[in-house]
């Protein structure tokens, strides 16, 4: 496959696609003897599934060192679980302070409705 076709099939860009490559996601694809990239149907599904952990939380970095200790046959659930751990633990810190946010949203919005408002200089 050439890296327009992969880019159609996951629906990811092919500048996306050299960023993969460039930050260890992918492996450096074979070339044709005129310097295209030759892609195979696992190249499209490691781009899925790099797309669904990101969307899990994982960051490229992550993502990366998982799938070198997988081809090099050195990953298990059990190995990795801790990555997981990692994601729930931001997005858990991420909605802690989401919270916070909200409960200083909510004392400011009441405060401005009884005319106290704490932004407005008077």
């Amino acid at each position: 496959m050439k890296i327009g076709e992969v880019a159609a099939a996951t629906g990811v860009s092919i500048d996306t696609i050299r960023f993969y490559e460039r930050r260890g996601v992918l492996p450096p694809p074979p070339r044709t003897g005129s310097g295209y990239r030759v892609y195979t149907g696992a190249t499209v599904n490691r781009i899925r599934l790099a797309r669904r952990l990101q969307g899990l939380g994982l960051t490229l970095g992550e993502i990366a060192s998982l799938l070198r200790a997988h081809d090099a046959g050195r990953a298990s659930c059990e190995t990795e679980r801790w990555r997981l751990a990692a994601a729930l633990e931001r997005v858990e810190s991420k909605l802690a302070e989401l919270a916070r946010l909200r409960a200083d949203l909510h004392t400011e919005l009441t405060a401005c409705r009884a005319g106290r408002c704490g932004f407005i200089a008077g």
